[in-house]
């Protein structure tokens, strides 16, 4: 009887562990029709740097919002997807240009789907293109990680805003103005109370600030707060509320004061980003941002790296 109940517990706990890292690691239902993947715990080149994106499931088609880092990981998503709903994907969201949310565009339109950006980011994405595949194998990923990986653009863009008709839902795509791109935008579900934000909000994520207008992303994280909105999905972190955004535009606020005071006395990376570590809000996850953040926005043109996109 023992040697019978050893294996059964063993069989057990193995069908536990896998079903709790298969719910950790897929996509999480947040309302009756929309599912998204949030609050990565070990963010790197290989998750696409804990990057969430998600899904919302019309009456007879799915919305996706942004595609992860490559056409492995868009891969993955798809997979997940139809784990869920067999309807087609009609439409991807592209909420701003970075790689980590726009390098899987290749495998949704292959589905046919139509791929949605503000004009900004298209723009953006047409002049960084060439060289988005070369920074992301910069930043960890290897020929293998990227193989199949093209550059696809969006095919379809919009000036201030847009809205998906979903038969029982609908979406709005608003650009709220310049922020954490020149085009970064909201995607609101009004009936559902859900806004995903792409990296408009880090969630206990150190935010990059590389390509960023800092005096209107703060404008931008009013607007935010002053929406209707019970759940937010951020480009990075849990599922969120009007405090983290509140966080958030605190921590803008901080590192922008500090980094000007700080540049002004001294441009040695060394030396910076310490002080700016004890200076700004304790978050879990991607610091090395810290010095990114510096070396792209307060010193000399000289010392900055080629613009990417984490």
């Amino acid at each position: 009887m023992k040697k019978l109940l050893i294996p059964a517990i063993a069989l057990f706990l193995l069908f536990f562990f896998q079903h709790t890292v298969l719910a950790e690691n897929g996509l999480q239902k947040i309302t009756g029709s929309i599912y998204a993947y949030t609050d990565a715990k070990t963010a790197s080149a290989k998750n696409s740097f804990g990057a969430n994106a998600g899904i919302i499931i019309g009456q007879d088609y799915i919305v996706a919002v942004d595609s992860l880092m490559s056409a492995r990981e868009a891969q993955r998503f798809i997979k997940d997807i139809r784990k869920i709903s067999k309807k087609p994907i009609k439409f991807l969201i592209n909420t701003h240009y970075h790689l980590d949310h726009s390098l899987g565009n290749s495998e949704f339109a292959k589905l046919g789907a139509i791929i949605i950006a503000q004009e900004n980011d298209k723009e953006n994405m047409e002049k960084n293109g060439a060289g988005m595949l070369e920074y992301a194998k910069k930043n960890g990923l290897s020929d293998k990680d990227l193989q199949g990986t093209k550059v696809v653009y969006p095919t379809l863009t919009f000036k201030e805003r847009v809205t998906l008709y979903l038969g029982n839902n609908k979406v709005e795509v608003i650009y709220p103005g310049p922020s954490h791109t020149s085009g970064s935008v909201l995607v609101y579900v009004p009936q559902e109370k859900v806004l995903f934000t792409g990296d408009i909000l880090f969630t206990n994520f150190h935010p990059f600030m590389g390509n960023a207008d800092i005096p209107g992303w703060i404008k931008v994280l009013d607007q935010v707060m002053a929406m209707d909105v019970a759940k937010i999905i951020p480009g990075h972190g849990p599922v969120s509320g009007k405090k983290d955004v509140a966080d958030l535009q605190a921590y803008l606020l901080v590192f922008d004061r500090q980094a000007k005071e700080l540049t002004a006395k001294s441009q040695d990376l060394k030396v910076l980003v310490p002080e700016m570590k004890k200076a700004l809000p304790q978050r879990a996850q991607l610091d090395a941002l810290i010095g990114r953040n510096l070396q792209m926005k307060y010193l000399p043109q000289g010392s900055k790296p080629q613009p990417k996109g984490k």
